[in-house]
């Protein structure tokens, strides 16, 4: 599909379901991606987004089980709810350094990716945000991060240490529940830890 230059927004279910859907170029005109934009294109293995995309909905991709590489561009501020959830090939990432929260479930299930940079600018990371990445060996965490939400890691297996910043006030329940592999984490002394945060991690041991 070729889409002029004249459009300025993928609306919502714009291209739902459509399962041969390979691969997409959005002008660059478009600000924003509807929620449920791409839901379910099975074969969208690539796409590119313009520097004027601000918004990426719910939903937006997924179940794109295809799409292996995405990289954002500098003008995006939020990832919604789900937008990545099930992409299961996805396996790299770049969040720009203007985004600031990134939504629940928004990487639930994205077996595939491996690592992962926060940029500076996120302070909450969503609930069940990184649940099952069962890849996910590490991930840097900025320290203008406040909040942890319930179930982000959990059931990263391959997860192996991680460094919470001072900034952390809230590790929400079952936030790490899991991670199997996990066995070093360093939680600053004010943070309000869920006492489930750590379920069944089971190699960490109390300093």
């Amino acid at each position: 599909i070729t889409l002029p230059a004249s459009v300025t927004q993928i609306g919502g279910y714009a291209f739902y379901g459509c399962t041969s859907l390979a691969s997409i170029t959005l002008p660059a005109s478009v600000t924003q991606i509807g929620g449920y934009a791409f839901y379910g294109c099975a074969s969208l293995a690539t796409i590119t987004l313009p520097a004027s995309v601000t918004q990426i909905g719910g939903y937006a991709f997924y179940g794109c089980t295809s799409l292996a590489s995405i990289t954002l561009p500098a003008s995006v501020t939020q990832i919604g709810g789900y937008a990545f959830y099930g992409c299961a090939s996805l396996a790299s990432i770049t969040l720009p350094a203007s985004v600031t929260q990134i939504g629940g479930y928004a990487f639930y299930g994205c077996a595939s990716l491996a690592t992962i940079t926060l940029p500076a600018s996120v302070t909450q990371i969503g609930g069940y945000a990184f649940k099952g990445c069962t890849s996910l060996a590490s991930i840097m965490m900025p320290a203008s991060v406040t909040q942890i939400g319930k179930e982000a890691f959990k059931g990263c297996t391959s997860l192996a240490s991680i460094t919470i910043p001072e900034t952390v006030t809230q590790i929400g329940k079952e936030a790490f529940e899991g991670c199997a592999s996990l066995s070093s984490i360093t939680i600053p002394s004010a943070t309000l830890v869920d006492p489930s945060a750590f379920s069944a991690c089971t190699q960490v041991t109390r300093a």
